[in-house]
């Protein structure tokens, strides 16, 4: 058995994990095999030195060890036909598609193993936060090799799947609502009077820094909050005024309006997203 991991659609989630994967010893880049309808996604690719194509056939034949669908969720069907069609390698089939549901995947895949994955873009630094759910048919085997890749690039989680469109609405799509709000902590610096490269490196690292907090010291982020707000002080001042923008209530929003989408895109109708799980 070769090992080889295959990817169909190497976008940046796909490239993200592939790099992260690769850069951690997990598989050498021959043992990477990945198809794109895309030519400059091939191309990068290929500089990489990942065996690259146009063909989805190609990555199937190859791919022995799990094979990622990492397109976008409507072309994950006509992906699914691809792979059906193509020999079978044996190899676990892992979706990072958001929405799409383990009972579509396995109905598209009569019989094979299937797993589906949410990761986020910050793999490509071995910083992802992860969620994963094993179908049906998925082995032991197949939640250890899954649980091994995604430990190479950050941190992961088995949830059941009625909480992965939750997880796509706050680790997927998290990332994008961290760097509006670097952007505006920085924005906020140049307008108090910082140079624009002093004010994102502060806000980043004041990021990156509190958020390591909360990971370290297991202590609820209300706490650490309490403790750096002295009575009448700077801080207090800046939350007041958090608060009057709401952005806690926007902060909220932005999740519960990610996960209905995940929800959307998988199928599900806006009756039965409110109905059922109350968004």
């Amino acid at each position: 058995m070769a090992h080889n991991l295959g990817f169909i659609g190497s976008g940046m989630m796909a490239s993200s994990m592939i790099d992260g994967i690769v850069g951690k010893g997990l598989r050498t880049p021959d043992q990477i095999h990945c198809s794109d309808i895309w030519p400059p996604a091939r191309e990068k690719a290929a500089e990489k030195g990942y065996h690259a194509t146009e063909s989805n056939a190609v990555v199937c034949d190859n791919a022995d060890d799990a094979i990622f669908l990492a397109v976008k969720p409507n072309c994950v069907l006509g992906a699914c036909k691809d792979i059906v069609d193509a020999k079978d390698s044996g190899a676990v089939i892992v979706s990072i598609a958001a929405g799409v549901t383990l009972e579509t995947l396995e109905n598209a895949l009569p019989g094979r193993r299937v797993i589906r994955v949410m990761p986020n873009t910050p793999c490509l630094v071995g910083e992802a936060a992860c969620g994963f759910s094993l179908g049906k048919h998925a082995t032991d085997a197949d939640r250890t090799l899954v649980k091994t890749l995604l430990d190479a690039v950050g941190v992961y989680l088995e949830v059941s799947e009625t909480l992965l469109n939750a997880v796509t609405g706050v680790s997927g799509s998290g990332p994008a609502y961290v760097f509006q709000f670097i952007e505006a902590l920085s924005d906020g610096g140049v307008r108090a009077g910082l140079p624009r490269d002093v004010a994102t490196k502060l806000a980043a690292q004041t990021v990156k820094g509190a958020a390591e907090m909360v990971l370290s010291t297991g202590k609820h982020p209300g706490e650490l909050k309490d403790a750096v707000t002295s009575p009448g002080g700077t801080t207090i001042a800046g939350v007041e005024a958090l608060e009057k923008g709401g952005f806690r209530a926007a902060t909220i929003s932005a999740v519960t309006a990610a996960t209905k989408r995940s929800m959307q895109l998988g199928g599900t109708s806006d009756a039965e997203i409110e109905n059922k799980y109350g968004l």
